[in-house]
């Protein structure tokens, strides 16, 4: 299985520490190639990345790849199984379908694109060409999330009454030229951070029949900084926040509550998760070893692999998860005015 990794910035390098550790398992998958606009990058000159998550923070070492800084040239010359597309969200479907139409599969990273169209074009792509297309929404693969997944599946705690989720951290100050708090190249904290709780809202409950979001600016060009989205379903309470502005060391918080009619679940910031039953003592559930991250990569090269079709994160779904996000851009936009869903 072999690999080409296209980007490596902050979530690039997420990706290449994970391929980093499967070589050094012996793994079939192979990351063979890299490319990346910013040569001084495989000098390891790097913009460093201050309180949020602890990826892709190591040093490395580029000898054992071959190096590029155009994708189409890496394609060209590569053979490549799939390309891991880890690049600004506006080029995702510039990228993707390029390396569709090309003749490889593409694992891509979150958000899925800037507009439901794109998304659609991307979708349009890899069927034409008999590829497989994944994106990285890293939380349909993560434990904590995957056990809710679960519980809300087979109600083992009966129907879900109120569900809440919050992440949050500092304002990201270290992307290339700074795309990524520029409205039009990232969408904001509400496209770029809040898209993770976008998605698994719409992956656990399916599409909501409307949305009102409530946002507010803070760093000038960059969008909404600050979200609340109230998503309305009938019979179930759930709502969603996203802040980016938290400085002095916040670091980094992803959390939930979710509350069942026989028990509750709640995600702490260290990442810990509980069930309260009603009726029985607080525990916590035994689940998968590994993040999301790993996870993703695993099923999405798997699916390759073994010719599978993609369930988890099929991309008709992450598709339908950006056009969840358009009603709640166009909510903040009139001023947290209630945006109904097309059928």
């Amino acid at each position: 299985m072999k690999v080409g990794l296209i980007g490596i910035g902050f979530m690039g390098r997420g990706h290449l520490d994970q391929y980093i550790r499967l070589a050094g398992e012996n793994s079939s998958i192979q990351l063979t190639a890299i490319c990346d606009i910013d040569e001084q990058k495989f000098n390891g000159i790097f913009t460093p990345v201050e309180g949020n998550m602890d990826i892709g923070s190591k040093s490395y070492d580029f000898s054992a790849y071959r190096l590029y800084t155009d994708y189409r040239e890496m394609l060209e010359k590569e053979e490549l199984d799939y390309a891991d597309i880890a690049l600004p969200t506006y080029l995702h479907c510039e990228a993707a379908v390029y390396a569709l139409e090309y003749g490889v599969h593409v694992l891509c990273e979150k958000p899925m694109a800037m507009r439901a169209e794109d998304c659609r074009r991307m979708i349009a792509a890899a069927e034409d060409n008999g590829k497989k297309l994944m994106i990285g929404q890293c939380l349909r693969f993560w434990p904590v999330y995957e056990y809710l997944k679960e519980c809300v599946d087979d109600a083992r705690y009966g129907k879900v009454i109120c569900a809440y989720f919050f992440r949050g951290g500092g304002t990201p100050k270290w992307s290339f030229e700074d795309w990524l708090v520029k409205r039009d190249k990232s969408g904001g904290c509400l496209l770029d951070q809040h898209v993770h709780d976008i998605d698994m809202i719409n992956y656990l409950f399916g599409l909501p029949k409307g949305v009102c979001t409530s946002a507010v600016n803070v760093v000038p060009g960059s969008g909404w900084d600050a979200v609340s989205t109230n998503y309305l379903y009938d019979g179930m309470v759930v709502n969603a926040q996203d802040d980016w502005n938290l400085q002095g060391g916040f670091g980094f918080e992803m959390v939930y509550r979710v509350n069942f009619e026989k028990a509750s679940l709640i995600l702490d910031r260290k990442g810990a998760l509980t069930v309260n039953p009603n009726d029985g003592r607080p525990f916590t559930p035994e689940l998968a070893p590994d993040d999301g991250y790993r996870r993703e990569i695993l099923y999405f090269a798997d699916c390759v692999e073994h010719d599978k079709p993609i369930t988890v994160a099929a991309p008709h779904s992450t598709m339908e998860t950006i056009r969840l996000a358009e009603c709640e851009q166009l909510s903040a936009d009139n001023g947290a005015g209630i945006v109904m869903l097309d059928a």
